[in-house]
């Protein structure tokens, strides 16, 4: 591959167990939040994402947010969904981000407007995740964009894309990736991982396609804050599988204990995962729960992280 684009890029392909987190954006305009979110994780993660108005709901923007981090010294994972934007407004928006300094970029469809806050507005996916990922390597690789005319200089993104072991055909989800990988992502997060037998089937696929050395895979794991949440996740949120013996172990957890406890399956995820040929990484989604991360990479044997190998700025 390639040299590295982002600190993310290169602790990647100097072969060190990478970790991703995640910060989501407040739905107003008050900074102190991502002020201390990103006090809480810094050092603690190779690079931070930064939904793009995750749940189809209204929050700031991923890009300022992403340059907001830079600021505070973290490494931000800009996203960028087909949902709300054209392809205009898509590459006009890339070439802020690149301005910024902004180095590492995941592609995704986005959730569905019909859950969000706004469910009344019109969803746009001008494009869907593949075009988009062969949009943004185009303008990276080639510095042409989506109609043909030229950029330059062109801006710089290590790529990267979603996949979902969990949602059937269980089958077709090896194969979609390989589309993703084939258009341009060099980097993919996958969904939240409590099923690992599932996981651990759909990576093998993987590998025997050969997908695990065209790009890199960070396993998505989180911890669960309640007995509560894990019944949601289990019944209500489509391409999700939380196995009965998860949501068993936490209703029978004492509430007060429950967080502690969904640290605890974190951990023991991370660990069963990083067994799994072919997993390059984590990307840890705690979400409205940065404090938990600090915890979870400690006890996963994975602090401290790699000092910085490439300069964001």
């Amino acid at each position: 591959m390639s040299a590295p684009l982002s600190h993310l890029a290169a602790v990647l392909q100097s072969g060190q167990f990478a970790v991703a987190a995640e910060l989501s954006p407040p739905k107003g305009v008050d900074l102190a939040g991502i002020a201390r979110d990103a006090q809480t994780l810094k050092n603690y993660a190779d690079a931070v994402n930064i939904t793009d108005n995750q749940a189809a709901s209204v929050r700031m923007a991923s890009i300022p947010v992403a340059a907001l981090l830079l600021r505070h010294g973290l490494e931000p994972v800009g996203q960028m969904t087909c949902r709300d934007r054209n392809r205009r407004a898509i590459q006009a928006d890339l070439l802020g981000a690149a301005a910024l300094g902004i180095r590492n970029l995941l592609c995704l469809s986005g959730d569905h407007g019909i859950w969000g806050d706004h469910p009344e507005a019109k969803d746009v996916y001008d494009l869907d995740s593949i075009h988009l990922l062969r949009m943004v390597h185009n303008l990276c690789a080639h510095g042409i964009m989506d109609n043909g005319r030229p950029v330059s200089p062109p801006p710089q993104f290590f790529i990267g894309a979603v996949a979902n072991p969990f949602a059937p055909p269980y089958d077709y989800r090896p194969l979609r990736l390989g589309k993703k990988i084939a258009a341009g992502a060099r980097f993919v997060q996958t969904q939240l991982i409590y099923n690992v037998e599932r996981f651990r089937d759909f990576m093998a696929r993987v590998c025997d396609l050969g997908l695990h050395e065209q790009a890199y895979i960070m396993a998505g794991v989180g911890p669960i804050k309640s007995a509560g949440q894990a019944n949601y996740m289990a019944t209500k949120v489509a391409g999700m599988e939380v196995p009965e013996e998860i949501t068993k172990r936490m209703a029978k957890t004492p509430k007060a204990a429950q967080p502690e406890e969904g640290i605890r399956i974190c951990v023991e995820i991370i660990e069963q995962v990083r067994q799994i040929p072919g997993v390059a990484g984590i990307h840890i989604m705690a979400v409205h729960w940065a404090e938990a991360v600090p915890e979870i990479v400690t006890r996963a044997g994975l602090y401290p992280r790699p000092p910085k190998l490439v300069s964001s700025e």
